[in-house]
């Protein structure tokens, strides 16, 4: 790959103390074999083992990498949105967000990176091309991640053959655009969200393998996918959709 515009991972980091280290070492292969990089890991109140000091540890032995503290944040939403702005005030062209403790295979960044150098401002991944896979998923996280991408189809007129991965890049230019909006989203929905606001732009997908950590999805969480997407498919009804 030709040189590429300064670039950045954004990943939530909670709880991760067991798979700190492969995680990194790993992002580290990868940012070698660029030959560029740098990753945002964002902390908050909710991990309860010693992720924040392996975080800053890190941060401080590899000038590539900068521990976030977000002890404010209410959700996963607000620590994504928390490390865009950092990554935008740091002047990064690309941002890559990507969950953290494996689940998001870092061997797949040669590829997002590639598509944004193509021209396109969004890369998604996505476990339902061909090539793409949810691993060791248990059926239940399975049937929420295709019913969700169903519902978001016929819903919300989406095109993407994957409405809820986490596993996506963007342009600087689209990522200000984002968190400058008012997201309605506080877990899951938010990755639906992101594609249906961002649906008229120069966009593709790449697939991707998935491991998910857990087979729970808290009740809160799917109570709030039910609210957004029916305030945004009320919104399409009405002829007042919106897109960024």
């Amino acid at each position: 790959m030709s040189a590429i515009p300064k670039w950045t991972i954004v990943t939530p980091m909670a709880n991760e103390g067991k798979e700190f280290a492969p995680f990194i070492e790993a992002l580290n292969r990868e940012m070698d074999a660029l030959g560029s990089g740098h990753v945002i890991l964002v902390v908050d109140r909710v991990s309860k083992d010693n992720t924040r000091e392996l975080a800053e540890q890190c941060a401080k032995a590899d000038p590539r990498y900068t521990c976030l503290w977000e002890p404010s944040t209410r959700n996963v939403v607000d620590a994504y949105l928390a490390g865009f702005r950092l990554a935008l005030e740091m002047g990064f062209d690309w941002i890559v967000e990507m969950d953290a403790g494996m689940s998001h295979d870092p061997a797949a960044l040669p590829q997002f990176l590639a598509a944004l150098a193509e021209g396109y401002d969004c890369v998604f991944g996505s476990r339902f091309l061909p090539g793409g896979s949810m691993g060791d998923s248990p059926p239940s996280r399975k049937f929420l991640s295709e019913a969700g991408t169903v519902a978001a189809r016929l819903l919300l007129g989406s095109k993407g053959t994957d409405m809820t991965s986490g596993y996506e890049a963007f342009t600087c230019d689209v990522l200000t655009k984002l968190v400058g909006y008012p997201m309605i989203s506080t877990a899951h929905f938010y990755q639906t969200e992101v594609r249906y606001l961002l649906r008229n732009r120069r966009w593709t997908e790449i697939p991707i393998h998935y491991r998910a950590p857990s087979p729970r999805v808290s009740r809160g969480a799917i109570k709030n996918s039910f609210s957004a997407l029916g305030h945004y498919t009320k919104l399409r009804l009405t002829r007042q959709a919106l897109s960024l």
